[in-house]
């Protein structure tokens, strides 16, 4: 590999989980299978530590939390957390990566620009920790242009500063200055639909469905519970579609050119109770999801893209796979399932505290 902190997602499979965190080490694994996978590069953990360390970062942040008093148990100092981690991230933002790690994700992304025949490609740094903590840290959506992309790059790794992680490290006695993660730049999909797909019914467990939600524009809008999405079940073997319930998706996750900004855009009302997706392309999903979780070796929770601009089926993109966590985990294989205490114990660290009253 050409860079100790820095991979082409070809380079990577699984066993790099902990070099650049699972997300990246999944989808260069899926690349390298054959997996439809927008193209993208990986910065590893190091990267993280040559920033922190390398810069002022660290110094910094050190000198900041000199002054700073909060107890992570005590929901009255959640205010006090928030503060702290405003002024950790504006610090770490303020601060410019060494020349040398500047120039090398320059030439990346400009080799991704080549590969894909345009200027300023939209690309999305998404966080991509070592252990999985899906909506722990942060995601920017179509990036454009070599100075934005080191600059959201470094706003993931300030977000490892955001404030449910701070209080998570902070019950956990960790250091708060520190968190290595890896931070994937993948190509963006033009997307007219997105959204997830379980290799296994997720109300009931059953393994001889799978189970499709999707919704109209980017998938955050389906992840993050915003919108209603529909839901398609589909038979493994057959590949009929069992269930498939159509929902009034008020609005979309788009892109704004003007505001260059991701937004909640309204639907109009002739195409709010349309399906997002195609008979065709929901087999196609189901398909394709049967081979990823045929190569993991689990039950699989998988995020797609659908490209409003490609002729079907090279519009369908896979842009994360993860075990799938309810019912995975009551695999006999282990009574932790895919979890490591390690995961269990963070887990539990990121529940917000309720105060109780007497």
């Amino acid at each position: 590999m050409a860079e100790k902190w820095i991979y082409w997602m070809r380079e990577l499979g699984t066993e790099h989980n902990n070099i650049v965190g699972k997300k990246c080490a999944n989808l260069g694994e899926m690349t390298k299978a054959g997996f439809h996978v927008p193209p993208g590069f990986a910065l590893g953990v190091d990267a993280y530590d040559r920033f922190m360390k390398e810069t002022e970062a660290t110094d910094r942040l050190l000198s900041f939390l000199k002054t700073f008093k909060g107890d992570a148990n005590n929901v009255a100092d959640t205010l006090k957390f928030d503060t702290a981690s405003n002024e950790m991230r504006k610090i770490v933002e303020s601060i410019k990566m060494p020349p040398d790690m500047e120039e090398t994700v320059r030439n990346y992304y400009a080799g991704l620009c080549e590969e894909a025949g345009k200027e300023n490609l939209f690309v999305a740094t998404r966080s991509a920790g070592p252990a999985s903590h899906p909506g722990q840290y942060e995601t920017y959506l179509n990036v454009s242009g070599a100075d934005d992309v080191v600059q959201n790059v470094i706003r993931v790794w300030s977000s490892t500063f955001n404030t449910r992680s701070v209080i998570a490290r902070a019950r956990l006695g960790l250091p708060l200055h520190y968190d290595a993660i890896g931070v994937a730049v993948l190509t963006m999909v033009d997307a007219k639909a997105a959204g997830v797909i379980f290799t296994v019914n997720p109300v009931n467990g059953d393994e001889s469905k799978v189970a499709i939600e999707g919704s109209f524009g980017f998938g955050e809008a389906v992840v993050s519970g915003n919108v209603t999405p529909d839901r398609y079940l589909i038979d493994k073997i057959t590949y009929e579609i069992d269930e498939k319930v159509i929902s009034d998706k008020a609005a979309e996750f788009a892109y704004n050119p003007q505001t260059k900004e991701m937004e909640y855009k309204e639907l109009p009302a002739d195409k709010r109770k349309l399906p997002c997706l195609e008979d065709r392309e929901i087999i196609e999903l189901t398909k394709i999801a049967k081979k990823v979780e045929a190569h993991f070796g689990c039950p699989q929770d998988i995020e797609y893209s659908v490209s409003g601009s490609l002729a079907f089926p090279g519009n369908i993109f896979l842009v994360q796979a993860r075990p799938e966590s309810v019912w995975g985990k009551k695999k006999k294989e282990s009574v932790l399932g895919k979890k490591t205490g390690w995961d269990l114990l963070f887990e539990k660290a990121t529940t917000p505290v309720k105060l109780t009253t007497s």
